[in-house]
């Protein structure tokens, strides 16, 4: 009796909160904030030019290479190698923005390439069909999921 007692306790506190949940996994991030992480077999360099070089290769127009470590250490911060690829094909990004012009705030593509405390290189993105989500655009899934096809062809062959 009183395991089933504090059974409905912890569920009753869950529920309202008070318990906190684990920490999220990336499976589990990337459901709640439409981040996918991936690790990549590469250093940040390598994995940087060959992500531009995929992007060149498919005729994607290249915006940036923001190097935020070199940024970290300007301003007197020590940030690990991390850097941030803009890219996109306007004809396609823009087609998102004619849906819902917030969607803007997630074009052009933002792959972020950063190194963690242990060495390994991670490369993170936002899923396309949870920007399709976040903006309520329900008229343009054939443009979310050529943008998905995109993304995984552009970064999958630096995954490990």
């Amino acid at each position: 009796m009183q395991r089933a007692i504090n059974l409905l306790l912890v569920a009753a506190l869950s529920l309202a909160g008070i318990i906190l949940p684990a920490p999220a996994t990336v499976a589990q991030a990337g459901a709640r904030d439409g981040v996918i992480v991936l690790k990549s077999r590469y250093s940040v360099d390598e994995t940087v030019s060959k992500i531009k070089g995929n992007v060149a290769e498919k005729g994607i127009t290249l915006f940036d290479d923001i190097d935020q470590a070199a940024l970290g250490a300007a301003a007197g911060n020590k940030v690990r190698p991390s850097r941030l690829i803009l890219f996109g094909n306007p004809a396609l990004g823009t087609t998102f923005i004619t849906a819902n012009p917030v969607a803007g705030l997630d074009w052009p593509v933002r792959v972020l390439v950063y190194e963690m405390k242990d060495g390994t290189v991670r490369v993170a993105y936002t899923d396309f069909d949870w920007i399709a989500r976040r903006h309520g655009i329900t008229s343009r899934g054939k443009e979310f999921k050529m943008a998905s096809e995109v993304i995984k062809a552009v970064t999958e062959p630096v995954r490990q």
